[in-house]
């Protein structure tokens, strides 16, 4: 199976091949979970077991077993055992830059999208003083 690009001189998503597209279609499936993105979140200071992620989450136990396991197929999270506890961590933290990305395209996005509602507010503290 090539997964690689299907024209050595393109680069970019345009140049991926419907497998390695598929691969990346996958990885931001697992992103697409509310639950697993607390979960990251939760691990952005360091490592932490099952336990100290349910207090950080607020998630139940059995949730945050079943999305830690997604998220360590997934490669995000791998998991050590210290002693009788498993604990996780964020294996490459570049996840937090994409997220950052994101989140700075959605802030970016939002306020274009209310800047009529700003220029009507600011219209109506006209009216209301």
């Amino acid at each position: 199976m090539d997964i690689g690009f299907s024209n050595a001189r393109e680069c970019g998503v345009s140049a991926l091949t419907p497998a390695a597209l598929k691969l990346v279609a996958d990885f931001f499936k697992v992103l697409s979970e509310t639950s697993r993105l607390q979960i990251i979140c939760s691990l952005k200071d360091g490592a932490k077991n099952v336990t100290e992620i349910i207090e950080a989450t607020h998630l139940g136990q059995a949730n945050v077993s079943k999305h830690l396991k997604v998220l360590t197929q997934a490669g995000i999270v791998t998991r050590e055992q210290q002693g009788v506890s498993v604990y996780y961590q964020i294996e490459n933290d570049l996840i937090f830059d994409l997220c950052s990305l994101v989140c700075d395209s959605l802030v970016e996005r939002f306020e274009v999208q209310n800047q009529p509602l700003q220029e009507l507010n600011a219209i109506r503290d006209r009216f209301n003083v």
